[in-house]
């Protein structure tokens, strides 16, 4: 499982910490969960390229698609709700959007 640890502090650091917080090796990369569902990860493309996973929920299609996100797909299976954003694309402030936006949806959820 390969990814950046430079991306991986990225969002320790935004999520702060605390007992919600937790880190699972998952997907390919590492995954963060908030009450033990999952806020977002990070990984890197078979090329070799950063990369984060954020996990916004399929009603929020549309705004995943308007922030640059790609649908994740896991061999031919689609997961809609989920968007891999490109480091190079996530500047601060779109990386702070999708990250409340993700944070929000697991806060949504009932806890694991």
């Amino acid at each position: 499982m390969a990814f950046s640890e430079v991306l991986a502090m990225r969002v320790r650091d935004a999520l702060g910490g605390g007992e919600q917080i937790s880190e699972k090796r998952m997907m390919g990369g590492i995954c963060f969960l908030l009450n033990g569902n999952m806020v977002c990860g990070v990984d890197k493309t078979r090329t070799g390229a950063d990369r984060f996973m954020f996990r916004i929920g399929k009603g929020n299609a549309a705004a995943g698609k308007l922030q640059g996100g790609v649908v994740v797909t896991m061999g031919e299976r689609s997961m809609p709700g989920f968007y891999f954003v490109d480091e190079a694309g996530c500047t601060e402030k779109n990386f702070k959007a999708w990250l409340v936006a993700a944070k929000a949806y697991a806060e949504s959820l009932p806890s694991k």
